[in-house]
């Protein structure tokens, strides 16, 4: 595979330099690669929105891109069977840190090398895992996790069962490399604890539309009547998701809020604002030396109950009340 099937581009006015000034500015300058699965790299360009939070808090703590920040864009485009490749190539660049979204990157990452530091928004890391700890690292990878522990996930499904008179037939949406490093056990031990079981609805090789529109048929041949949708499904396939959703006629729990605006029926979500800030000051501590090993995984603590009323009544549901007074938001 050639690179060029992976763009990468260097944003900000450090860009626009010419070479032997960049060559001079570089010794003064950190650089940070910044890696997406899926969000393409002029997307990343034209609109730093979806991760502002993180460009204000290095901001605020003393970085700015094309002042004294190279920031380097690259994007797997959800070609997930040529991230192992994307690794290798991101990292043959050398940059002070590597921020990487997603478990699955983050696992090709682990693979790639032991020695740049990695940033990573993740799942749960040690049940996929990336690492054996959250609170001591060890080795080159920290970051944000989002889901961390049996008790995130058993919440999420707990209040789905809620919501769900006697579901028979769970499935969790996710990929087989990340059911298979240890998230499908955590989902497993987590229906064990609410005295159901679940097993997974897996994504094999490169995700795309056509596996998502096959994994859902299957789903709804089987009669599966409750779904939780596991956060490292790509952001770009959130409105597919939910449309076979309702398709299928499968309820659904979800891990960011924005997807119940789009339909979902409910989410269990965390502070992503919040994420993007701790990432920024876990990615400054290691442009000042800290060790990743020795800063430990930040783990999200505030969550919103969000429930689509809409989206439960075109499934037939009903609610309990009692679920709906505890809801941050109710959606009509």
């Amino acid at each position: 595979m050639r690179r060029r099937e992976f763009i990468t581009l260097v944003g900000g006015a450090a860009a626009s330099l010419p070479i032997a000034a960049r060559a001079q500015q570089s010794t003064k300058m950190k650089r940070i690669a910044l890696v997406f699965n899926t969000t393409k790299v002029s997307d990343m360009v034209a609109s730093n929105k979806p991760i502002r939070p993180w460009f204000d808090e290095l901001k605020r703590l003393g970085y700015v891109e094309g002042q004294n920040l190279i920031i380097e864009r690259h994007s797997g485009e959800g070609r997930t069977d040529h991230f192992a490749q994307l690794a290798r190539d991101v990292v043959s660049t050398h940059p002070d840190v590597i921020l990487v979204q997603s478990t699955i990157l983050v696992l090709a990452f682990k693979a790639a090398t032991v020695a740049v530091p990695i940033v990573g928004f993740v799942g749960d890391p040690v049940a996929a895992g990336i690492v054996s700890s959250i609170s001591h690292p060890g080795g080159n990878i920290t970051g944000v996790s989002s889901d961390a522990g049996v008790e995130i996930l058993g919440k999420r499904l707990g209040l789905l069962l809620e919501a769900i008179p006697k579901p028979l037939n769970a499935k969790f949406l996710v990929s087989r490399e990340v059911w298979q490093a240890g998230s499908g056990r955590a989902a497993q031990d987590a229906a064990k604890h609410l005295g159901t079981a679940i097993t997974g609805a897996l994504l094999e090789g490169a995700i795309n539309e056509a596996q998502y529109r096959s994994v859902f048929a299957t789903m709804e041949q089987d009669h599966v009547d409750a779904l939780l949708v596991s956060g490292d499904n790509p952001l770009v396939y959130s409105q597919l998701i939910v449309d076979l959703a309702a398709k299928s006629r499968i309820p659904a729990i979800y891990q960011f809020r924005e997807t119940v605006a789009l339909g979902g029926l409910m989410a269990y979500a965390f502070d992503l604002a919040d994420s993007w800030r701790q990432l920024a000051n876990i990615t400054v501590q290691i442009l000042k030396g800290a060790n990743p090993g020795d800063i430990p995984f930040h783990q999200a603590t505030k969550f919103e109950l969000v429930i689509n009323a809409k989206t439960a009544k075109a499934l037939g549901l009903e609610i309990p009340p009692s679920l709906l007074l505890r809801a941050d938001e109710v959606i009509e």
